[in-house]
């Protein structure tokens, strides 16, 4: 929302009031408060009248600072608020926040991170760390904005440095560099192709050091140097606002924090990373076609984890009803028992919506568990479905009401839920706990899915729940695995795509997945075979589109193999994959990375959003065209091309062409990636048979590399060591049938621990005791 008018003026009908300086400085435990006139204090006479600028600073964990922003503090305290975790303080000398007010600053710290707030003139709020300011919020920026409507906001302005970059602010669709843009913090159901977004994020990941969440789950307008082009702005309707400055330093360390601040993902089972089919949305399907496409599938080689029905799995008009439809699936019990005997998980589609033909429709209004106007009436209207009413999470009972329906059809053998939709929230309605609809806008996401994914965890097991969501604010990444939403059959789309993936990273969600050939339309043979590699080199894969089917023998000949090859390179990928996961659950680290998050000190990965990091080591650049070619930057050292072998030479751009069972896949200089002796399922015993392929490590160094197992718990840890000619691995326990890849290795003059042969790639070890050590050849058969 922009208040001024150029540089000089303010809009008509703004009334602006800013902080001239700290008047007064209130210590207090691991706090400081600070009332800052708006106009200059000569003499008594000035403070007569306000207003005053009351500035609240506290050290709610370390290396994170909170910022309040003060007008009227008897504004009514307004429900909800995001779920934030506060370290506890300790005792004595552990604490990590310290005050100090000397006659020109005051300061507080909170571990490396300190806030300095200027005493007199000019106002001043600079925040430091490794003795650097990392931005500041300085004169005529932070204040009191009135509009002519009457409306009263809260704005802050932090500067931006020269050359700083801002990133996240949820999954976006656009530029993945959000500078220039304007960015309102509002969900809505806008597909991939425009500025709205189903996931918006208050949080922004500077390149500067530092990340900034405004704690506000309703709408906050953000002006990314679009407004004022070297600041980020925000601002808020009310009398207050408060946010949270997390430094890094590097951009990992950023997420690290706010997830810790915020919550970290829960850990996907392991059958959810392999290949989901969906019945697709307006398709025609009963348990024959179900059953004819597993039955291709099969016939194919082609291996299947999960089997979605879309929405008519139930009638027409009735959604939500939660009852199969008796005319296309009679038997659902019985079904859902001859799926499982193949091996596969189900989900189901379900939105938290009722429809006035639902049986549920007339239960919940007589119980009170659907939001209703001011008048009483029960709010409802016709798009998506004919009088439809929305469940109100606010009321414990109705939680208890919808879980319970839910739970029905997980006894009737159904794994997990879509829980699509979650954005068209109306503002004209009153809640059970008298929650703000303003607020509860974005909210309202956070309170559906996480009353589905709690009634999983509790029925499944932990480790077992997961949902596929579409719609998201701060908090819901701990209720994996979101999706992008409607997009097109395009390549274009398919590049909104990945942007909104790696955006979505950037804001703190762990894992992520996208409709393999596009949503609406039907892709042509080449864009859904090349969405297929991108697919399937994606924390999680769905086939899944609108009108038509998406099994790949309806599009041509060479779809087949393609969608063979990759479901298997991913399953063989799977304990990489799956200990990238670990790490995003313990961590907040994100599956698929930007460039920016991996590389924070190349300045050439600053923009990349065609390409990304799968996990720590591996580069991955999806094809958006027909004719196979593409281009990427490699960051500096030897990379490896994983699917050949060859070794190339990074620092530089390269434009290459590529067949559709190829693409730019790329392991790290120095990396040890683990590869499974399975290819037909996503979750089995990851150490058992497992190949480490040990690439470019160079002398002196060592790499310690996890193999999870199936439930996450623990692992096999490996440790891969060179020192000259010598390359060491050593298992932390007895491992069954473990191997030895040394990429680009030519020949060994000595095995201990093992047996070598040749390989395409290199030379391959077969490991016979826990330790295994390697003795180069010369120089002439090195490094091919």
């Amino acid at each position: 929302m922009k208040f001024s008018d150029g540089y000089w003026l303010l809009r008509e009908g703004v009334r602006a009031e800013h902080p001239v300086q700290a008047h007064d400085v209130t210590p207090g435990p691991g706090s400081l408060t600070v009332h800052a006139p708006t106009r200059r204090v000569r003499h008594r006479g000035d403070l007569l009248k306000g207003p005053v600028v009351t500035v609240g600073l506290t050290a709610p964990m370390p290396g994170v600072i909170g910022v309040t922003i003060t007008h009227f503090a008897g504004e009514q305290p307004r429900k909800p608020r995001f779920e934030l975790a506060v370290a506890e303080r300790s005792a004595g000398t552990d604490d990590w926040d310290s005050v100090s007010i000397v006659d020109d600053e005051a300061v507080l710290s909170s571990g490396e991170l300190s806030v300095r707030v200027a005493r007199g003139r000019p106002w001043s709020l600079d925040f430091i760390a490794d003795g650097r300011v990392l931005t500041s919020s300085g004169d005529n920026g932070m204040g009191f904005m009135t509009t002519g409507d009457g409306g009263h906001h809260v704005r802050e302005q932090l500067r931006l440095a020269v050359g700083e970059l801002v990133y996240g602010l949820g999954e976006r669709f656009g530029p993945l560099v959000k500078n220039g843009q304007v960015v309102d913090i509002w969900n809505a159901d806008g597909g991939t192709a425009s500025e709205q977004a189903y996931k918006n994020m208050p949080f922004y990941l500077s390149s500067a050091g530092y990340g900034v969440l405004v704690d506000h789950p309703g709408l906050v307008s953000f002006e990314v140097g679009s407004e004022a082009v070297s600041k980020v702005q925000f601002s808020v309707e009310g009398q207050s606002l408060r946010y949270f400055l997390i430094h890094g330093p590097a951009p990992k360390d950023v997420l690290r924090r706010y997830t810790a601040l915020t919550g970290r993902p829960a850990l996907p089972p392991a059958w959810s990373f392999g290949l989901w089919l969906s019945t697709s949305f307006t398709t025609s399907y009963d348990e024959q076609t179900v059953t004819g496409f597993l039955d291709g599938m099969r016939e194919r080689d082609i291996p299947l984890s999960v089997v979605h029905f879309d929405c008519f799995w139930m009638r027409e008009l009735h959604w939500c009803d939660f009852q199969w439809d008796p005319r296309t699936f009679p038997d659902p019990e019985g079904m859902l028992a001859r799926l499982k005997a193949r091996g596969l998980k189900v989900c189901v589609w379900i939105n938290p919506y009722i429809a006035q033909r639902s049986a549920l429709f007339a239960e919940g209004q007589a119980k009170g568990y659907l939001l209703r106007r001011p008048n009483g009436d029960v709010w409802q209207w016709d798009l998506w479905q004919p009088g439809m009413a929305l469940v109100d999470f606010t009321n414990p009972a109705a939680r208890r009401w919808y879980a319970e329906k839910l739970g029905a059809l997980l006894d009737q053998g159904v794994d997990c839920f879509k829980t699509d939709f979650g954005e068209r929230v109306p503002t004209d309605v009153v809640y059970y706990d008298r929650a703000d609809p303003e607020r509860m806008h974005n909210y309202y996401t956070y309170l559906y899915n996480r009353t589905v994914f709690d009634l999983l965890r509790e029925r499944r097991g932990e480790g077992e729940a997961v949902v596929f969501a579409r719609s998201a604010t701060v908090g819901c990444q701990q209720f994996p695995v979101h999706w992008g939403g409607d997009c097109e059959s395009t390549f274009e789309a398919m590049a909104e795509s990945l942007r909104g993936g790696l955006s979505l990273g950037l804001s703190g969600f762990g894992f992520w997945s996208h409709d393999i050939g596009g949503f609406e339309g039907t892709p042509d043979p080449a864009l859904f075979k090349r969405w297929i590699a991108f697919g399937l080199l994606s924390s999680h894969s769905r086939l899944h589109g609108s009108s038509s089917y998406r099994v790949p023998w309806l599009f041509d000949e060479e779809s087949t193999p393609v969608l063979r090859f990759f479901t298997r390179l991913k399953a063989r990928l799977m304990p990489y994959l799956f200990a990238a996961a670990v790490q995003a659950h313990t961590e907040g680290v994100p599956v698929l990375r930007a460039m920016a998050l991996e590389f924070p000190e190349d300045p050439a990965c600053a923009h990349l959003e065609r390409q990304y990091l799968l996990g720590e080591d591996l580069l991955v650049a999806p094809v958006f065209s027909a004719d196979g070619e593409v281009s990427y930057y490699l960051p500096e050292g030897t990379w490896t091309d994983v699917l050949t072998g060859e070794a190339v030479p990074g620092g530089r751009w390269l434009r290459r062409r590529y067949d559709f069972q190829s693409l730019p896949l790329l392991a790290r200089p120095g990396s040890v990636i683990p590869f499974g002796a399975v290819d037909d399922r996503p979750d089995y015993d990851y150490a058992e048979g497992v190949t480490l392929h040990v690439h470019q490590l160079a002398d002196g160094t060592r790499v310690r590399t996890r193999v999870p197992e199936v439930s996450g718990a623990t692992a096999v840890v490996f440790d891969t060591a060179r020192m000259g000619r010598t390359v060491m691995v050593q298992a932390d326990r007895e491992v069954t049938g473990w191997r030895v890849l040394l990429v680009g290795i030519g020949s060994v003059r000595s095995v201990d621990g093992g047996r070598s042969s040749a390989h395409p790639h290199g030379t391959l070890i077969e490991a016979d005791s826990s330790v295994v050590t390697v003795v180069q050849g010369s120089d002439d058969d090195q490094d091919h």
